[in-house]
């Protein structure tokens, strides 16, 4: 682990990588504008803005959900006989929608992945239902195939990936086969162990608790034999399903004649075209997950209309005992919970931590659903419970939030350790990398740009699989425009990094900053944290103001700590009139100083007087360069003064942005001192841990750590949810900074170097 400022002598591996790709013409060829590099496929839109207005135009038109449709769940609509006593199916669009729907080699499901149990599941509903109706017999007979030639292969399948209910749900369709006659393998071997499970649960199922609270096993009603309907009625949802699957909701129509179960499958019906959904509607779920697939993807800035509604919806939902799926949800699950939850505090609403406590037991384990105290298996569900605990923890938070910080990570941990990385509720190919990501960089050390380059990697768009009684999609985020969008976005910050880069080394080379340890390495990490941080195209001032005055500020603090007294004389006198000019000294020294000390000091002279924008701006700069120089000459140029110098950062940064007026009014609010106190401390104790980390005790450190946790935690509240007189984007430079020095402290010199070149050099593909 390196200081903020400190750098090797030599080179690193990713200066020469950055010379080579500034000096090649691969690299000249890099700058012209993206316009995207995937294949592009007829009326899809090309430039980032027809990305941007195509994205939000759906963002803007959601409404219950947008999801594949389920061949298993429209099977069981297909079975419903008509309710006026007539012959044939009450919804014969539900036929033909089987219809249209089934494979080339026979089954029904979804196409673009295998997964036995849904083949298996979606084929048979499908048979059940032409069959019952003597309709399409060759279709029918075709998908009687497939189940003779793969229902041996059950065993195939992760046991993770076992589809909800799967071993209540399609136990009962084979009686159902075997009561119309149909010709299947009920013996066969693989179908022993799903009959075994499906035992097992119905010893387990708490009859009384199924019929009197509303959970998770209403999900699978027709799946559970001996049901007192009378009872069961009193927690149909106000839109008259149970929780909100059409199957169940079907199954019920069949076994009462319930009117309003008929009037939520007709609308169901109607609007996917005859098919139905395995869960409908389910938007919070829906809006929770774009809010965090646009954040984490780099893109939310595009649309913070959107998600300001979005968020807005879900927090006239939230209670404390959590959320659901969908706001008419009785059930509440931890998953949407913790999401909404953590996403709530970090936009600046106020959510009290009553909610996690729901989902907590006696004994300290968190489980997934309301109602049934079962602990949790999945690892998604675990993930963003640690991801609200590590992000969205605030002081004088009950302990339950230390606890899920500390059962999730260790469940998390363990999973790992053991290789054992599916999912029960998300196919993904880039999950284990995610999951990696996020434990080893706690969310205090994991900066914006970082953060979106790998997990650029790890979506993968319309790939990505829900697990529900069937495999299915959220099209609006498992969306490749999401994906296309931000690659574009990505590489266009790409290009501007790398022009800006080269015009920093520039000014470095120019006032011959290498004399005072301010090498290409430390340069680059300098513009690096700034540009990880702040990365909006038109923010390029505070990127730059940042990074010059971090280089400025580590070539000084080399001066002071250079054991040549007469230098730091000189260099002192210089600065002090230079900082007690109007910005025109340096012209009037002639040649008293060294060829060297004129470059510091011209250096300091232009990012005063020449990059500030306007006079008053300029006089606040020297102001907080005074107050900085300061602190180190009363310190005797010890690094320790890192707080003292993450301020000066901060004051930079909002000088260079123009809000320096802005800045001039906070000064005199108690909220921005608090701020400025935050800061500084944090920096501080994160500065001297990396000083002190050689031979210092690990309790010591450890102890150092969680008061540095603590006060993360103060300006999280401070910058999410005080204030609204001081600006959203100021409270967020004060956490950019404090971040990027827990970033450094928490990164070895080899992972950062990786991370600049992932970042800025290597193209987004």
């Amino acid at each position: 682990m390196q200081s903020l400022f400190t750098a090797p002598a030599a080179a690193s591996p990713v200066t020469g990588f950055i010379v080579e790709a500034l000096q090649s013409e691969a690299h000249a060829e890099a700058h012209k504008p993206v316009v995207g590099k995937t294949q592009q496929h007829k009326g899809e839109p090309r430039h980032i803005d027809e990305m941007v207005g195509t994205i939000r135009a759906a963002l803007r038109s959601a409404a219950g959900g947008d999801l594949n449709i389920s061949l298993y769940d429209t099977a069981w609509i297909a079975l419903v006989r008509k309710l006026d006593g007539g012959e044939g199916p009450e919804f014969p669009s539900s036929i033909d929608c089987i219809t249209r729907n089934q494979l080339p080699d026979g089954s029904w499901g979804y196409e673009a992945f295998f997964l036995v149990q849904d083949r298996l599941i979606n084929t048979l509903a499908c048979v059940i239902a032409l069959k019952t109706w003597n309709v399409h017999s060759d279709k029918c007979n075709k998908g009687l195939s497939f189940i003779h030639e793969n229902i041996k292969r059950l065993r195939e399948d992760d046991e993770n990936w076992m589809l909800f209910g799967f071993e209540m749900t399609f136990p009962m369709q084979l009686e159902m086969a075997k009561d119309i006659g149909l010709d299947l393998p009920y013996d066969e071997p693989a179908l022993q162990d799903i009959y075994a499970k499906r035992d097992l649960t119905l010893a387990q199922i708490p009859i009384d608790v199924l019929h009197s609270v509303p959970t998770a096993l209403l999900f699978s009603l027709e799946g559970i034999p001996g049901l007192d309907w009378d009872r069961l009625f009193k927690l149909q949802f106000p839109d008259g399903s149970f929780l909100g699957t059409p199957s169940a909701t079907a199954y019920a129509l069949m076994q009462t004649g319930n009117k309003k179960c008929l009037e939520f499958l007709t609308d169901i019906v109607n609007k996917f075209n005859g098919g139905a959904p395995y869960i409908y509607p389910l938007e919070l779920f829906e809006r929770l997950w774009v809010v965090d697939r646009l954040d984490r993807l780099g893109i939310s800035s595009y649309f913070r209309s959107e998600i300001d509604s979005y968020l807005d919806y879900v927090y006239r939902h939230w209670s404390d005992e959590g959320i659901g799926f969908t706001c008419d949800s009785t059930v509440k699950d931890l998953d949407d919970t913790v999401m909404g939850f953590r996403l709530l505090r970090q936009h600046g609403y106020h959510v009290s931590i009553e909610a996690l406590k729901s989902f907590e037991t006696k004994d300290f384990f968190f489980f997934e659903t309301s109602s049934l105290e079962t602990p949790i298996e999945s690892l998604t569900v675990t993930y963003n419970l640690y991801r609200a605990a590590d992000q969205a923890a605030f002081p004088g938070d009950d302990g339950v939030v230390q606890r899920a910080k500390a059962y999730s990570y260790a469940f998390l941990q363990e999973r790992r350790a053991a290789g054992d990385l599916n999912d029960k509720w998300i196919i993904s190919s880039g999950l284990p990398s995610e999951l990696a990501y996020g434990l080893d960089f706690p969310w205090k050390a994991n900066l914006p740009r970082v953060q979106t380059r790998m997990y650029l990697e790890q979506f993968h768009g319309s790939e990505d699989l829900w697990i529900g009684k069937n495999l299915y999609r959220m099209h609006m985020f498992n969306n490749d425009l999401f994906l296309k969008l931000a690659k574009a976005d990505f590489s266009n910050f790409q290009r501007q990094c790398r022009l800006e880069w080269q015009g920093l080394q520039s000014w470095c080379e120019k006032n011959n900053l290498e004399m005072y340890g301010v090498t290409p390495s430390s340069a680059m990490r300098a513009y690096f944290l700034a540009a990880a941080n702040i990365y909006e195209p038109d923010r390029a001032a505070e990127r730059l103001g940042w990074a010059r005055t971090a280089v400025i500020a580590q070539a000084i603090s080399s001066c002071f700590l250079s054991s040549n007294a007469s230098v730091t004389e000189s260099m002192l006198e210089g600065l002090n009139a230079e900082l007690t000019s109007d910005g025109h000294n340096l012209a009037r020294r002639g040649g008293k100083y060294s060829r060297t000390e004129n470059g510091l000091l011209n250096a300091l002279n232009e990012l005063i007087n020449l990059f500030a924008p306007g006079k008053d701006a300029s006089n606040n700069l020297r102001e907080a360069w005074k107050t900085w120089l300061m602190e180190l000459t009363s310190n005797g140029g010890h690094e320790s003064c890192q707080g003292n110098t993450a301020l000066l950062l901060v004051r930079a940064v909002e000088i260079y942005s123009g809000r320096h007026c802005s800045a001039n009014q906070n000064l005199k609010l108690s909220d921005y001192s608090q701020l400025e106190k935050l800061t500084s401390s944090i920096c501080s104790k994160v500065g001297s841990r990396i000083l002190s980390q050689n031979g210092t005790p690990k309790e010591n450190i450890e102890n150092l750590e969680q008061r540095v946790d603590q006060e993360m935690q103060e300006l999280c509240q401070c910058v999410y949810q005080t204030c609204d007189a001081i600006s959203r984007v100021t409270k967020q430079t004060f956490l950019h900074v404090t971040k990027s020095y827990c970033y450094v402290a928490h990164s070895s010199s080899e992972t950062i170097d990786s991370h600049i070149s992932k970042v800025i050099f290597e193209d987004v593909l």
